[in-house]
């Protein structure tokens, strides 16, 4: 997931999504993007944040606390905005999600439980997006209304085949790295996240992140001056949603401008005018995680005065026993 080699895949795809939606749209509809953002936008995208951000929070203090690495609701929202600040401001994405699950699970001493505990708060979130997308995809018209249908089989029988194969690892010690992974998962399965005093928090948690993401996408396209209706514009714009969370770009950006270009232009709606949404979505979402840099400067002030005080408060003591020894 972050080897240079993976990163490197990673950041020169989003590059190339970014460059293939310039040369079909052109700069223009970046630029309609950023200008049609003004501080009652910022404000508004901001606020619907704050609920979004919380939600997400609380899913993962629901998983972490199935696998027996629990995190407290508190911390959890300020470490929830510290990486989404660094998944919009690094290369791939994923960074700040990799931060967070490293941070924790040295905190409560279990690194591979603390990342897994990531890894599936964010999967579960993606799951209940896709549920949702496709839930909406199959009542509304949108350009893909048709291979839902054919979409939904697939996936069902992805599902069906994960499901055996993980069933099948046996309860011995595994003796190999694949099992070893397949059998972490079943357990994780198991005894954490399908449990009752669990996934119904995760379903509600994703579903209301997903529908104050989704009016974060609408108050950007209002703001653009897009005047579609709700009906026509909520399937395209999860479509967005959807290859947002691709982590194939550039600080979140690739995959979202270019799934805007297609879903939009293939709508009817405009290649370009999709991409001046996803824009200029992507700038509230980036100001919207401000916080996160708080939290990131506030922790770097705290162990810079904790290091400042440390050797004045062991000098004097080192000097008293010495002149005690001496004496």
């Amino acid at each position: 997931m972050t080897g240079p080699s993976s990163r490197s895949m990673r950041l020169a795809a989003g590059v190339t999504i970014i460059g293939a939606v310039m040369w079909q749209t052109g700069v223009a509809p970046f630029v309609t993007g950023l200008r049609s953002l003004d501080v009652s936008t910022l404000v508004l995208g901001a606020a619907l944040a704050v609920p979004a951000t919380v939600a997400c929070a609380w899913r993962w203090h629901l998983v972490a606390r199935g696998l027996g690495v629990g995190v407290d609701l508190g911390p959890a929202v300020a470490s929830y905005y510290r990486s989404q600040f660094l998944n919009t401001t690094l290369p791939g994405g994923i960074l700040g999600d990799v931060h967070r699950g490293l941070h924790h699970g040295r905190a409560v001493g279990d690194t591979g439980r603390g990342l897994r505990a990531v890894v599936w708060e964010r999967l579960a979130g993606q799951v209940v997006l896709a549920v949702l997308a496709m839930l909406v995809l199959l009542l509304l018209p949108s350009p893909v209304h048709r291979s839902v249908p054919v979409i939904l089989g697939v996936l069902a029988v992805g599902s069906v085949a994960a499901a055996l194969v993980v069933r099948r690892v046996p309860q011995t010690r595994p003796t190999s790295p694949l099992r070893c992974i397949l059998r972490a998962v079943r357990d994780d399965l198991q005894r954490g996240l399908t449990v009752r005093r669990t996934w119904p928090g995760v379903v509600l948690a994703s579903t209301a992140a997903v529908a104050l993401h989704l009016s974060t996408y609408v108050v950007a396209a209002r703001a653009v001056g897009a005047t579609t209706s709700l009906v026509t514009l909520v399937p395209v714009a999860l479509l967005v949603l959807v290859a947002a969370g691709v982590p194939l770009n550039v600080a979140g950006w690739g995959p979202r401008e270019g799934m805007a270009a297609w879903s939009f232009g293939a709508a009817g709606l405009g290649a370009a005018q999709g991409v001046a949404i996803a824009v200029a979505y992507g700038a509230m979402v980036l100001v919207a995680n401000l916080p996160g840099a708080v939290v990131i400067g506030v922790a770097a002030w705290r162990r810079g005065r904790i290091r400042s005080i440390e050797p004045s408060a062991w000098v004097p003591h080192r000097v008293a026993e010495e002149g005690v020894d001496h004496g």
